[in-house]
């Protein structure tokens, strides 16, 4: 009995300790629930959970919203959507979400209602992920041409009017990708034939023609002006960001890499001898794969399409995978090989050197200028990113049979400025040179993190905290205190809040549980697809420095020299500063 007192007190004792611990991090919180409110908790969360079941199963499961904005638009924005099957969540979402009077078909007041429940926004965000757009089309095509014999006038009305809301906002929401399917194209050409047809029997549908005629206006307007810059040529160097050779538009700004343009690039065989190859962006990689062994000559049945990276890592590619040259790492080959043959296959000698920049000390261009162009660079790399290539690049582009082109060149971008900074630091061999562009690099971070550039400004930071470069203590401790001070704030800045937290409960959020589709997952999704979309849709608005050697700028920040073997870094570091015994 004396154990069980002491253990009691113990624990008594415990949960005192416990409530009064004083966090490291701000933004972390530990949270203390005795079982009676935990269960309580429990019961108000299924109190306010709603299950549609179809033959005893879940097929729709809705959350009650308890907000204190005032409803003023519809009794169904009471709820919102946890889970579903994707037919069911359509079906909801036409039902609820959009008014089949034709109250709201546009304007204002359907923006304030997004923003109180984003439901339907979120739907069309990431409906490829869960209903393709093949089927999304078969769905509507049924809902808009439900069979009149059996239903009230009022209801197939509404029915056709919902459909024609929904492809406005989808298509306004979503752009490009709804005109670059081809399936996508064909229906809405059928439906705006069709709804020509239905206005001579339903004359309440003028609103809804309208809102059709916006749609394929846009989409005319979208072939327009691809047909202007069809012949888009890229160029993949050696080494280095895809060249655009020529287009036929005379837009001075950077230009989308479309899946339909061709693109340059040579492929390698194990004994280092190379064809060049010119295909669409899309390829597959099973068709590089054939058409670099023909040319070749290389007779096997078995052959594999690898990438061989600087530090001699190979990575088999899958056939099915696509946009293959833009996703290469920075001093990355493609190489064709039989399968027997793959450790056959080593990296070439330039690979382990520096990517071929523009020849010229970073020391001659001011700081601030070096900053606001690369601000300007990386600007028009992050403006050619769609948001849908976010999803496929985080369920892979092979599911979707989609580019990410634009997306891998921006990532690139990252890879590239990191190892930059390593490269430049540990080519310098005088001590008080390298200290000075040690100095150099940390006032770099700070004008970019003024000029809001933080996909530059973490980069550099990351490239400081290279060992190649942090093991070089003779360097660090000859720079002034005021930028070791700088350099350590920046280092907390970029240190990874709360454990990469949302990394982690993105991967630990499966996309679907137990046959219905988990769209707290999908509300994640689009809440940084939104972000992405709005940070494009401003204008990049920097008072440029005083002018003195623009082009050469411009030039040296596009093709920076660039080692990107941490092998061969260290080593260098090595050199400059060998270990002390």
């Amino acid at each position: 009995m004396a154990e069980v007192s002491q253990l009691s007190q113990d624990a008594r004792e415990f949960a005192v300790r416990a409530a009064t611990i004083v966090l490291r991090e701000n933004n972390c919180h530990f949270l203390r629930v005795d079982k009676e409110n935990f269960n309580r908790i429990l019961r108000d969360v299924e109190a306010n959970t709603v299950r549609l079941k179809e033959h005893g199963k879940d097929v729709l499961i809705l959350e009650k919203i308890t907000s204190n904005t005032k409803q003023v638009f519809s009794s169904h924005f009471k709820y919102t959507v946890m889970a579903g099957t994707p037919q069911k969540m359509l079906e909801h979402l036409l039902e609820t979400r959009l008014d089949g009077r034709g109250a709201m078909g546009g304007g204002d007041n359907f923006i304030i209602a997004t923003a109180q429940d984003p439901f339907l926004d979120d739907f069309l965000l990431t409906h490829i992920v869960f209903l393709p757009t093949h089927q999304l089309i078969e769905e509507l095509d049924k809902y808009y041409n439900i069979d009149f014999s059996n239903q009230d006038k009022e209801f197939v009305l509404a029915c056709k009017r919902r459909v024609i809301q929904f492809v406005y906002r989808w298509v306004t929401t979503i752009r490009h990708p709804v005109f670059e399917d081809d399936i996508a194209v064909e229906f809405l050409e059928d439906l705006a034939t069709a709804l020509e047809n239905d206005i001579m029997q339903f004359d309440a549908l003028q609103e809804e023609a309208s809102l059709m005629h916006h749609v394929m206006s846009q989409l005319r307007r979208y072939q327009e002006d691809r047909k202007a810059h069809e012949g888009q040529k890229w160029k993949l160097p050696p080494s280095g960001q895809p060249i655009s050779l020529f287009s036929a538009g005379n837009d001075t700004n950077r230009t989308i890499i479309m899946p339909q343009d061709d693109i340059i690039f040579r492929v390698y065989c194990a004994d280092h001898t190379y064809c060049t190859l010119r295909l669409p962006v899309d390829t597959t990689a099973e068709t590089i794969k054939i058409v670099a062994a023909d040319k070749l000559k290389i007779r096997e049945d078995e052959l594999l399409l690898v990438e061989v990276k600087s530090n001699g890592e190979r990575v088999v590619l899958k056939d099915n995978d696509i946009s293959i040259p833009t996703a290469l790492s920075i001093n990355g080959r493609i190489f064709v090989s039989p399968k027997d043959h793959l450790d056959a296959l080593t990296c070439l000698s330039e690979q382990e050197e520096a990517t071929q920049g523009i020849e010229g000390d970073i020391e001659m261009f001011g700081t601030k200028e070096l900053a606001y162009y690369m601000t300007l660079f990386d600007w028009d790399l992050f403006w050619c990113v769609h948001e849908y290539e976010l999803l496929y690049h985080t369920f892979g582009r092979h599911h979707f049979g989609q580019i990410t082109a634009n997306l891998d060149v921006f990532l690139r971008r990252f890879n590239e400025i990191q190892f930059w900074v390593v490269t430049e630091i540990c080519m310098i061999g005088s001590l008080s040179k390298r200290v000075g562009v040690l100095r150099k690099f940390i006032k770099l971070a700070a004008y970019c993190r003024e000029y809001q550039n933080l996909n530059a400004f973490c980069a550099i930071v990351m490239g400081l905290s290279n060992v190649a470069v942090s093991r070089l203590s003779n360097t660090w401790d000859k720079l002034p205190s005021k930028f070791r001070k700088l350099y350590t704030e920046f280092e907390s800045m970029i240190d990874p809040s709360r454990n990469h937290r949302a990394y982690r409960v993105s991967v630990g959020n499966k996309t679907s549980l137990d046959g219905l589709v988990n769209f707290e997952k999908m509300h994640m999704l689009a809440q940084t697809m939104r972000t992405i979309r709005f940070c494009r849709s401003r204008h990049l608005v920097l008072d440029p420095p005083s002018p003195k050697s623009e082009g050469e700028v411009k030039s040296y920040i596009s093709c920076l020299r660039v080692i990107d073997n941490q092998r061969i870094l260290t080593g260098m570091s090595q050199k400059l500063e060998p270990r002390r015994s």
